[in-house]
């Protein structure tokens, strides 16, 4: 049996068990040790070690529990809820106003946290049951915060950028500030569309009524600001000292956590239960990206002694004939596929190696693909029938969301995040813009 046939075998043996529900790292890992053992022997397992060893020594990812705890300590001392009154009592008067502040929410929570599923867990248990009462419509709901949630693999401090500069080899400070740019983009066109969307038909979002709006004082409003200011303390004062070169990235992510702490103690909100749940929920969620990553390291390093990435290059660039965009446009469709059934992280660390040396070999700018694989990942989760997004939603939704609903729902946003990848992949400097600005690269 030849090298690209025992490579063809690993793949298609892994999304196979992926698809009767094994746990991700376990089928990664499991054809990763059987593969080595077959080809090298019991010298093989030197391979997963050497994975494990490669992860422990990469010292950004000790960024991850500091950015998940942030993100928690936020949901759980209620300072999302405080923003969320904010965006309401300011965005509630005009059509589908709280659902623009909903968007914002997101953004705020994205910058704060780096995953999508904080956002989506914040808006089903806070956007939802206000924007279900203030009589919005179902699809409205549903599509709103599923996207909105989706910006936090895009806006720094991204935790899948963070994990492809591991991979591409890449300054995680560019990729941050590479997805800067289109995660404002996308989130203005969302309020865009909300705004039209709300003034063409407003009993889909109806505004604030009028007696409501009376009720609510200037100095209530100004005094609701004062949320908005807790999360930009959180940000400036964590990306201040590491774009200033005051601090690593590791030592910016302990001054986010420790900011994030001291914004709940001032609100006089940090409980011992918001330490243990916040900190229960961090180890889980570090602990089963490790494992996941540390499996597909190894399952990387079999492939690649394979030579099956030189093998995937050759067929797209001599056997086929394509030119680079043509190549560029395949590798995104496949990881849109991918994602109906892989999450964000295990389609990077199973394809992005290969995919990235491919990129390089056709003289793409690793930071620009970068983000245009974030934002694939985004439409990815959105896209039925098996999209992430799509069943966390389902998962935390009250029943009459159900899944007809919740797949029509998206439908427009998805539509938008394609717009915005189009403007990415044609006009480069939307991303790489800030990183030359900034850091010169």
């Amino acid at each position: 049996m030849d090298h690209n046939t025992i490579a063809l075998l690993m793949f298609s043996t892994m999304l196979l068990m992926m698809m009767t529900g094994q746990r991700v790292f376990g089928a990664i890992g499991f054809v990763a040790v059987v593969a080595a053992l077959a080809l090298w022997g019991p010298g093989g397992t030197d391979m997963g070690f050497s994975a494990v060893m490669k992860l422990m020594k990469w010292t950004p990812l000790l960024t991850l529990p500091m950015f998940v705890f942030m993100g928690y300590v936020m949901s759980e001392s209620r300072l999302a809820e405080d923003l969320y009154r904010m965006f309401h009592v300011w965005f509630g008067p005009l059509p589908g106003g709280l659902a623009i502040g909903t968007i914002l929410l997101m953004v705020m929570i994205s910058v704060m946290n780096g995953l999508s599923v904080a956002g989506m867990a914040i808006g089903a248990t806070i956007a939802l049951p206000e924007l279900t009462r203030r009589g919005y419509d179902k699809l409205m709901i549903s599509g709103v915060i599923q996207a909105g949630s989706s910006l936090g693999i895009l806006i720094p401090p991204s935790v899948v950028l963070v994990i492809f500069s591991l991979i591409a080899r890449q300054p995680v400070d560019s990729l941050w500030l590479a997805g800067v740019g289109p995660g404002v983009l996308m989130a203005t066109l969302f309020i865009l569309y909300i705004m039209i969307r709300s003034a063409l038909n407003p009993r889909l979002a109806p505004p604030m009524p009028a007696e409501e709006r009376a009720a609510v004082t200037w100095g209530e409003r100004f005094r609701l600001l004062r949320a908005g200011l807790l999360p930009v303390f959180i940000f400036v004062a964590m990306m201040v000292p590491f774009l200033n070169g005051w601090a690593s990235l590791t030592e910016a992510s302990v001054i986010g956590a420790l900011a994030s702490v001291l914004a709940a103690v001032v609100k006089r909100r940090f409980t011992w239960a918001v330490f243990e749940v916040s900190t229960r929920q961090t180890l889980q969620i570090t602990v089963m990206f490790m494992m996941i990553i540390t499996a597909a390291l190894s399952f990387g390093a079999v492939f690649d002694g394979l030579g099956a990435g030189r093998a995937i290059q050759d067929f797209f660039v001599e056997s086929l004939g394509l030119k680079p965009w043509q190549v560029l446009v395949l590798m995104q469709l496949s990881f849109l596929v991918m994602g109906t059934f892989l999450d964000d992280t295990a389609m990077l660390v199973i394809v992005a190696p290969v995919y990235v040396g491919l990129a390089k070999t056709l003289g793409f700018d690793l930071i620009w693909y970068g983000v245009l694989y974030t934002i694939t990942c985004q439409i990815a989760y959105l896209t039925p029938p098996f999209g992430y997004n799509l069943f966390l939603m389902k998962a935390m939704a009250p029943p009459e969301f159900t899944l007809p609903v919740i797949y029509r729902s998206v439908a427009p946003f998805v539509l938008v995040m394609v717009v915005t990848l189009l403007m990415v992949g044609l006009f480069p400097e939307i991303a790489l813009w800030l990183p030359h600005e900034v850091l010169g690269r």
